[in-house]
């Protein structure tokens, strides 16, 4: 571990105007390395009984009927494995029924979801994505959840993760790491290296080009991936404070260090497939499987794109150096979890279900099929991690900052507005100043 921690904040400490409430210690946000970690160890418990207890246990062991489970896993991996997870659900009293939904329209159009909602058991994210939902009470209070079964299996830090308000609204699922992936044998073919810095970055690029590779994959057509390259850029180039204060609506879109952010980006936006707004994140992804296209920014779940027998092939590095200040302490590692919905039709057997979701069991499981993530649950088997898995842990357990995401580090209804502003200047970078112009004045507005 290199020094303190820093986490995605709590808002009380950067001024978000959260009306009556605010955060736990530490935020509902991204947690610290060795919290986030839990897979390595927990730091809160002892080891007696630690992943035994894969029913839930407790009160919820009753449970009976039928429960609906939503699902915004529609990526092919993702999908077999989370059927396998439920189809493994060890209490057979209980029926569960999945109901399936398009990832991008499931996220936004969440709220509306949450207010008639199909389902009793929902996948959402920690950070500030669970305010709006919690705030509104539209989840579930599964604070006996954690105190039945899950304070032995999951650290502090996630449980802060999964915090408002002083009670729990999730269970934590899943975690990864963004950076920037490629497949080792094409890079092998040509004598590529990662970079440590931007000007080695741009040598790179320059010189997969004249060999006839596009540098970079790109698909914008969800509007969050270039959310990935913006916060690379941003706290490489000017800090993690920064980024966090700017994310706060305490610093300004249109400052010069800001616009120094979207004009490094341009110098790379020649290296990048053309027209990404109007290609999804997986058919970019596509093109690096298919050795096509060199590399990409992206989470550790474009792994779940790569036949598992060419998957050791994949590999990733840190997004380089842009000031020797900040060098690369600032690591992106999003949290993915469970929520139940405030009214749920059977809620004894939601719980039961949440509480599996969060053991070692499940979670062993999941992975065993879709292995782009690490998982957060004592117990967890990370002996069977693949290289990819290892590397990403110890990635996020040496960073000296953890962010979640931008559109889990700030309000939700301004990220929104920042995923259409990074679309527009995408497709024109000449037009950056009044595109932020307008961001800004939104920034004002929302946060």
């Amino acid at each position: 571990m290199s020094g303190r921690v820093l986490r995605s904040p709590n808002p009380s400490q950067v001024g978000f105007p959260l009306t009556r409430r605010k955060f736990l210690v530490g935020g509902a946000s991204a947690v610290g390395a060795a919290a986030v970690l839990a897979a390595c160890g927990s730091d809160d418990t002892t080891d007696a009984g630690a992943g035994d207890d894969s029913s839930g246990g407790g009160e919820a062991a009753a449970a009976s009927g039928t429960v609906r489970v939503g699902s915004n896993y529609s990526d092919a991996k993702p999908n077999e494995a989370l059927k396998a997870v439920l189809d493994a659900f060890p209490n057979k009293d209980v029926t569960i029924e999945l109901n399936e939904v398009d990832h991008n329209t499931y996220q936004e159009q969440i709220v509306a979801y949450m207010q008639d909602p199909p389902d009793d058991v929902a996948p959402w994210f920690a950070a500030y994505r669970l305010v709006p939902l919690a705030s509104a009470g539209l989840l579930l209070d599964i604070s006996d959840v954690w105190t039945n079964s899950l304070d032995d299996i999951l650290s502090s830090g996630f449980k802060q993760a999964s915090t408002y308000d002083g009670k729990q609204y999730l269970v934590p699922w899943t975690f990864y790491s963004w950076g920037i992936h490629y497949r080792k044998s094409v890079w092998d073919s040509v004598g590529a290296t990662p970079p440590e810095d931007w000007d080695g970055l741009l040598a790179l690029c320059n010189e997969l080009q004249g060999q006839g590779i596009t540098p970079f994959a790109s698909g914008n057509d969800g509007r969050w991936p270039a959310m990935g390259t913006f916060d690379q850029i941003n706290f490489r180039l000017n800090g993690y404070q920064y980024h966090v204060d700017l994310m706060a609506g305490n610093e300004s879109w249109t400052d010069d260090r800001t616009k120094e952010v979207f004009a490094r980006w341009a110098e790379i936006l020649p290296f990048h497939q053309e027209n990404p707004n109007g290609r999804e994140w997986q058919d970019a992804g596509q093109a690096v499987v298919d050795g096509e296209v060199a590399m990409m920014t992206i989470g550790n779940f474009v792994g779940d794109l790569f036949p598992a027998e060419e998957l050791d092939d994949l590999d990733f590095f840190p997004f380089p150096t842009l000031n020797d200040e900040h060098g690369q302490d600032t690591v992106e590692a999003p949290i993915d979890g469970w929520v139940v919905v405030a009214e749920p039709q059977n809620e004894a057997a939601a719980k039961e279900v949440v509480a599996y979701m969060g053991t070692a069991d499940a979670q062993n499981t999941y992975l065993s099929i879709a292995p782009g993530v690490q998982a957060p649950a004592e117990g967890v088997d990370t002996s069977a991690y693949n290289a990819l898995q290892q590397k990403s842990a110890e990635l996020v357990q040496n960073a000296a900052n953890v962010t979640q995401f931008l559109d889990r580090d700030t309000l939700p209804a301004f990220a929104n507005e920042a995923g259409q502003a990074f679309a527009d200047f995408l497709n024109d970078p000449s037009n950056i100043d009044s595109i932020l112009e307008d961001l800004q004045s939104k920034a004002e507005a929302l946060l």
